[in-house]
């Protein structure tokens, strides 16, 4: 065990590890955009990640297994893409 993590639970520290999204072509060509240019797309895609959540908390509720699935990789993918157009300040 390093750093209290088992063998098969360490994670790559490589951002496109974490983030697939940044590993496709076209990606590079997004975050070479103006701040400007890309901060209404990333609006909008973290409501819509907020969103994909919201119904996805829903319907885990209602117990609806795969449609909570379904919108949890929505807001998933959505948070890949909006940090991908605008990191989150920290």
């Amino acid at each position: 065990m390093k750093g209290g993590l088992r063998e098969g639970d360490r994670r790559s520290a490589r951002r496109e590890v974490r983030n697939p999204i940044l590993a496709l072509p076209s990606a590079k060509a997004i975050q070479a955009l103006t701040e400007e240019q890309r901060q209404p797309l990333g609006w909008l895609l973290r409501d819509l990640a907020a969103d994909a959540d919201s119904r996805a908390n829903l319907a885990w509720k209602k117990r609806k297994g795969f449609v909570a699935a379904y919108w949890r990789a929505v807001a998933t993918y959505a948070k890949h893409l909006a940090r991908t157009i605008a990191p989150a300040r920290r």
